[in-house]
């Protein structure tokens, strides 16, 4: 007996989903003008839409969606700092958030001692000193057209120098020249005593005895090239071949004489001539004598200024140099019609030319 196959059963209907949107049909036009591509102005400053036809407000409290930062860029464009420039790490909040009352009060005087009074409660004495010393360290370096690494380096070491007490008595100026020198030779811009004395206006002496303490205190060991493993800070001393590219961009030598001269210093110095000479007077002598043997002379008394060294020590330089001239020029300058050795002559005729 067959049965009838029943039919399957319906599925139920599924519930329609409603979607929500804002309905692009509805546009906002003027009521007056009704024209179909309206003009409309959105006037943050008062918060309205108005009509750029006929002047109508059709709405108010807008939301302004711009940036709430005002702009302070020079060039066009927006400016994304929202709180100005960055602050210095160094200072600490020192001078940097600080309240300036004017003293233009049309003279009565009364602003000029608020100034005063607001100027001796905001600033320690300490702090005050920090912020003259940074000051003097920009203004030098800048002087020195040195790269702002340094100065920052600088501000660092005297910042500790301060803090720890380490040249208490010493002039300010001393300190200052003290941590520029050595963070010249921590950034490898290789200056030397003289040419910060000359720019400080510190005595080599005294400047010498702030070195030598920040020296002990901060484990900087002086060398050829010395790391220090306490504070991972590396210090090399300046040597005769840092000092040559500076020397002979102020002489206006050829870009290949630097290396020619460079050569003849790390080939002296490794057969030990010219031994216990101070760097800046070894690269006085390299250069003359590099000079006449590049056909490249220059007179005795700019390069005397150039590197800031007395005549007498180029001279015994010069001469230590062409008594082993055959051990310091290599063969392929002369095959390459670079360097001769007959146009070095003896000191009395190199210094009279």
């Amino acid at each position: 007996m067959a049965y009838a196959q029943p039919f399957p059963l319906a599925a139920p209907p599924k519930p329609e989903q409603t979607f929500y949107g804002p309905d692009l049909a509805v546009r906002l036009i003027c009521p007056d003008c009704r024209d179909p591509n309206p003009n409309i102005i959105e006037e943050f400053g008062s918060g309205d839409l108005v009509c750029g036809t006929c002047g109508l407000v059709l709405g108010d409290r807008v939301v302004d969606t711009r940036s709430e930062w005002r702009t302070f860029a020079n060039d066009e464009g927006d400016d994304p700092s929202r709180v100005g420039g960055p602050s210095d790490p160094l200072l600490e909040g020192i001078g940097q958030l600080d309240t300036i009352i004017s003293f233009r009060d049309g003279g009565s005087g009364m602003a000029r001692e608020l100034q005063r009074a607001a100027s001796r409660a905001q600033n320690t004495r300490s702090e005050r000193n920090l912020l003259s010393a940074f000051r003097d360290i920009s203004s030098w370096c800048d002087q020195f057209s040195l790269p702002k690494t340094i100065s920052d380096i600088a501000k660092q070491l005297y910042k500790r120098s301060d803090e720890e007490k380490l040249l208490r008595g010493k002039p300010l100026e001393a300190v200052i020249a003290a941590c520029i020198f050595i963070a010249c030779r921590q950034a490898h811009v290789p200056r030397t005593f003289r040419e910060i004395c000359n720019l400080t206006h510190v005595s080599k002496k005294v400047l010498g005895q702030c070195y030598k303490a920040l020296e002990q205190a901060f484990n900087l060991s002086p060398g050829a090239q010395n790391h220090n493993s306490t504070n991972g800070t590396q210090v090399i001393s300046t040597g005769p071949e840092d000092l040559l590219i500076r020397y002979c961009n102020h002489l206006d030598l050829p870009p290949y004489f630097h290396g020619i001269c460079k050569d003849i210093v790390v080939e002296a110095r490794n057969r030990g001539i010219a031994d216990g000479r101070s760097p800046i007077s070894i690269a006085g002598g390299a250069i003359f004598f590099t000079c006449f043997l590049l056909g490249k002379p220059k007179s005795l008394r700019e390069i005397c200024t150039v590197a800031g060294v007395s005549e007498g020590t180029v001279k015994l330089v010069y001469k230590l140099y062409c008594a082993d001239k055959d051990k310091l020029v290599k063969q392929k300058w002369i095959d390459e019609g670079k360097a001769n050795l007959d146009r070095l002559p003896p000191i009395e005729v190199a210094v009279a030319k």
